[in-house]
């Protein structure tokens, strides 16, 4: 894999929303995804990241670090270029403990809100080489 991946909660519907948002933006194909219930991350990812589903966590394309939570979304902006990167900047201004308070609030909500489904989100035909299993 030389792409970055967004390991993502893949019964969540907030979660699952915003890799559509992701995909929708990134015609290229720059990310890859894959649940935190997934083969890939049982391979590359720590057992505590996997049991924390609460977080999304971008992994970037040479492995070098791991980001979690806002981190993570800011990243996602990043890369999706004009004008979501903008975004990311704005949103990187915001110290780090501050970002992470929303997103943790966001977080513990997020099923009550956008519901849970049973299983993982499967994608279409179209979208399966950007999925990791």
């Amino acid at each position: 894999m030389e792409k970055p991946v967004l390991f993502f909660d893949g019964v969540c519907g907030l979660c699952n929303r915003s890799v559509d948002f992701a995909m929708s933006r990134d015609p290229e194909g720059r990310l890859l995804y894959s649940p935190l219930q997934g083969e890939t991350a049982t391979e590359l990812l720590s057992e505590q990241d996997r049991a924390n589903i609460d977080t999304v966590i971008f992994l970037p394309a040479d492995r070098s670090r791991v980001y979690r939570r806002s981190a993570a979304a800011v990243r996602v902006l990043w890369l999706l270029g004009f004008p979501w990167n903008v975004c990311g900047w704005l949103l990187w201004l915001i110290p780090l403990p501050l970002r992470n308070v929303g997103y943790r609030l966001v977080a513990k909500a997020r099923y009550r809100f956008f519901g849970k489904h049973e299983t993982c989100r499967m994608p279409t035909p179209e979208e399966r080489n950007r999925f990791l299993p």
